[in-house]
Formats: structure tokens, sequence, C-alpha cells
């Protein structure tokens, strides 16, 4: 049996309105009563998972900003991974006079962006997590867990993904959370490698991990873990990358919580 569940949020563990729904809850309270270790492994800010986490009501690790951040169930910063400051002027230098762009950055306890993203706002309605703005001719450069870009244009994001890729290489690691947001993290961060990190301090191994997931910055999880299920609505990619793991329902059915309630409960 797996000791450490470890899923997903948006479009894997919440509702398609972006909110832990009763039976999810209830599953996971009767999850961590019968002594599994659950993890939440997100792209969101470890503020904004917090606030869901206490929603929930369990004491849960979180792996946040795609692996950049993990903290315990007390809110210690245990495991930490920032972008290099040169390497944030010189990404930010990139996109800068892209004016369809919305630039993002988490830092330390901070969510700024670039200009209004209306779109991104109904994500965080559950925690209430808010931004600030920041000035893309004077951008913070210290202690970025990871940038983000939002279009809602895959193809045209797609080539920000081969242009950072090409010209950054390892000293960056770049992902998809959704089809229209692209995200850059410092070299070698993923949700997997910071799952094997948590799995360490809680005395497992990946063996003993299970996984749930949606998007390209779930792949090196679901790859990591013993068993990785992909959901139903995951990106086509996901499936094509990962085309031996099992494929769930939706988040809109509950998918994570009725497997574990079937296979762990």
């Amino acid at each position: 049996m797996y000791k450490i569940v470890a899923s997903d949020l948006d479009g894997t563990l919440l509702t398609p309105d972006h909110q832990i729904a009763p039976f999810t809850r209830d599953t996971l309270q009767r999850l961590h009563q019968q002594g599994e270790h659950f993890v939440f492994a997100t792209g969101r800010h470890h503020v904004d998972v917090a606030g869901i986490r206490e929603k929930v009501g369990i004491p849960a690790y979180m792996i946040t900003s795609n692996g950049a951040r993990v903290h315990d169930a007390d809110d210690n910063l245990v495991f930490s991974r920032n972008v290099e400051p040169d390497l944030v002027a010189e990404i930010i230098k990139m996109v800068k006079d892209d004016e369809t762009l919305a630039c993002h950055m988490y830092r330390d306890e901070d969510w700024l962006l670039s200009k209004v993203d209306e779109e991104l706002e109904k994500f965080h309605t559950e925690s209430g997590f808010s931004f600030d703005y920041f000035d893309l001719n004077q951008p913070p450069v210290d202690n970025i867990a990871k940038l983000f870009f939002i279009r809602h244009d895959h193809e045209y994001l797609a080539r920000y993904e081969t242009m950072l890729n090409d010209t950054f290489g390892d000293r960056i690691s770049v992902a998809f959370s959704t089809p229209f947001c692209l995200e850059v993290m410092g070299a070698g961060v993923s949700k997997g490698m910071a799952l094997e990190a948590v799995a360490k301090m809680k005395g497992f191994a990946l063996s003993d991990c299970i996984a749930f997931g949606d998007g390209m910055n779930d792949v090196e999880m679901l790859s990591a873990a013993a068993k990785g299920l992909v959901m139903a609505t995951a990106q086509d990619r996901v499936k094509a990358t990962l085309p031996n793991n099992e494929v769930i329902g939706s988040n809109a059915e509950e998918a994570v919580a009725h497997y574990l309630e079937k296979h762990m409960l």
C-alpha cells in the first residue's frame, strides 16, 4: 500500500471552478486519519496553497511553484531553489517588449505581475491570495521561485518554450501548467524532484508514492512515483508523453477522491 499521496490542484484535485468539493475534503480527512501522508503538489504559490490546505483541514506538506518550494505541515520552508538572478533579468529582457504577454513571478510571500490579468484571479477565490504589480523595466531578480507567462494561444507560447530552452538550456526548467501558461523555474526543478525530497524527509521512497496530475508540469512527478494517475481531461501532450499511465476520470467528477476511496480506504 502507498504511504504518500501527492496531487496536483487545478485540473486534478480541485473542481473546474477551482474549489475543494465536500466529498474530496472528506476523503482526504479519512485518508489522513488512516495514517497516509497527503502532499499538495502544484504550480501555485505556497501562501495560496496554505489557504486551501486549511479548508481541507489536514496537516500536509506542500510542493509549490512546481517544486521550487517545499513547506512542511507546520509551514516551515524545508526546500528552496530559485531562478538565478541573472537569468531572471535575461528572461524578462527577452519578453518585456511583447505586449501580448502577462508576466508573473512568485517571490517569497509575493505574487507579482506586469499587468492586469483578470482571467487568473478566478483561480484564487478559494484562498483569497492576491498580487502586486512590478515594472518590467526594473524587475525584482532575487529570490524568484518561478516566472510564468499567460496567453490564450498555445502555439504562440510554445515558440517561447523553444526559445527559452535553446537560449538557457539546463540552467532553467520550463513546463506548461496549462496549455496557456508557460512556467520557468530554476535548474532541475520539478514536482518529481520535490516529491522524492519529501518522501526521504518522511522516511519513505518514491516506491511508496502515488501521484495524480493533468499538466506537463506534472510529468516528472507522474513518472517518478510508483504509480502516476493521469486525469481524463489532461493535456494531450501529457497522455502522449505517458502512454502507459492509467487514465482516470475528470476533476469535475472528483475522480481523485473516488480513486482514493476505492483503492486506499
